[in-house]
C-alpha cells in the first residue's frame, strides 16, 4: 500500500474514471473562488459537468500528469463538491468502494483492505 498522504498525488484514478456533475451556483461566475466556468459544460437546467469527465475514456480537464505516476488537480482549491466529497480518507491511504473501483480501472490495487 502507498505511503499515507502520497496516494492522491500519485493516483488520479478518480479524475480519469468518473463523471463530475454539480450545481452551477458553484461556478466562479456565481461564487468567488468557484470552479472556472470555462472548465465546465452545461448538462441540464442548473447542472454543469467538468469538461472531459464524460469523454471516452473520461479524464477531467483539470487533471495534470500521468495517472498512477504523478498527478495534480490544477484547480484543487476551487474543485467542485463531488471532488471534495469523493473518498475523503484516500489521502490517508484509506479507500472506499468508489476509490477502489477507479483504481482498478487503471490497473492499481485497491486501498481498502
Amino acid at each position: 500500500m502507498p505511503e499515507a498522504g502520497d496516494v492522491c498525488g500519485t493516483c488520479g484514478a478518480c479524475c480519469a474514471s468518473l463523471i463530475v456533475d454539480f450545481h452551477a451556483s458553484c461556478l466562479a461566475s456565481r461564487d468567488e473562488g468557484g470552479v472556472p466556468d470555462a472548465l465546465t459544460v452545461p448538462v441540464i437546467g442548473n447542472i454543469v459537468r467538468m469538461r472531459g469527465t464524460d469523454a471516452a475514456p473520461p479524464r477531467c480537464c483539470a487533471l495534470d500528469g500521468e495517472v498512477g505516476v504523478a498527478v495534480r488537480c490544477t484547480i484543487y482549491e476551487q474543485r467542485p463538491g463531488p471532488c471534495r466529497d469523493f473518498a475523503p480518507y484516500a489521502a490517508l491511504g484509506i479507500g472506499d468502494p468508489g476509490c477502489d473501483d477507479a483504481r482498478r480501472r487503471h490497473g492499481m490495487p485497491p486501498l481498502s483492505v
